[in-house]
């Protein structure tokens, strides 16, 4: 096991428990009580977990977040927000998050959420081997989308995907022809029910086109129904 995560959370008691529990399961664990010094720290210690409090002294959790987002996209980050809150939710999605844990949580859930992500990160981190045997249902134009291996290739230039892309592209691939509003993605692929404007949804999108896309000004395959939604066309 031994990967590293850094916890940032400014409730000492949180902190300690939270700790203790990674580090009773093998993990190696960093932790700091404040935003600045999670954002030093992850720059220091490269974890391949992270862990966010929301509301933290000197920087919050969602400008440490937008910061790490700006220079790593794989390194999963999982924000822990308080109960109810839903906007703080629909932010750190919106920021990059690839998951949030609603405060209180139980230790079995945490531990749950922390295996799952990590095993995510470890894929998206993977080159995508040469000879690679991609399934045809997930071949377009000059694409080919592993999602096993959450990686890709457009033409002979292979690219990496991130949970959240893997989620989107399939569900949107495996409803090829058909509109899929926002609201509905949300609630499928981010588990998230809110009427909350968010352009969660239109960022993930507009990233994957910069994938599979000749020109991501004027997709071929991730279309745009204005007023509705996206719509998946594998003949673009």
């Amino acid at each position: 096991m031994n990967e590293r995560i850094l916890v940032a959370e400014d409730d000492a008691a949180i902190l300690t428990g939270v700790a203790d529990l990674l580090e009773s399961e093998g993990y190696t664990v960093e932790t700091v009580r404040d935003g600045l010094a999670a954002l030093e720290l992850f720059h220091s210690a490269r974890p391949d977990l992270v862990l966010l409090d929301v509301m933290m002294p000197r920087m919050n959790g969602y400008d440490v977040c937008r910061a790490i987002r700006r220079e790593d996209g794989l390194t999963p980050v999982l924000m822990l927000t308080a109960k109810g809150r839903e906007i703080d939710k629909v932010v750190g999605l919106e920021l990059g998050a690839d998951d949030y844990i609603v405060k209180p949580f139980g230790m079995a859930e945490l531990l749950a959420r922390v295996r799952s992500a990590l095993r995510r990160g470890a894929l998206s981190k993977r080159e995508p081997p040469e000879d690679s045997d991609t399934d045809p249902a997930y071949a377009f134009g000059d694409v080919a989308v592993d999602f096993g291996s959450m990686t890709g290739r457009k033409g002979k230039i292979p690219f990496s995907l991130t949970p959240k892309e893997v989620a989107l592209l399939r569900f949107l691939m495996e409803r090829e022809g058909k509109v899929v509003s926002r609201n509905m993605l949300l609630d499928e692929v981010w588990g998230i029910e809110c009427d909350v404007t968010t352009r969660t949804v239109d960022q993930h999108v507009v990233r994957l086109r910069q994938k599979i896309e000749d020109d991501p000004a004027k997709p071929r395959f991730l279309l745009t129904v204005h007023g509705a939604g996206y719509r998946f066309s594998r003949n673009g």
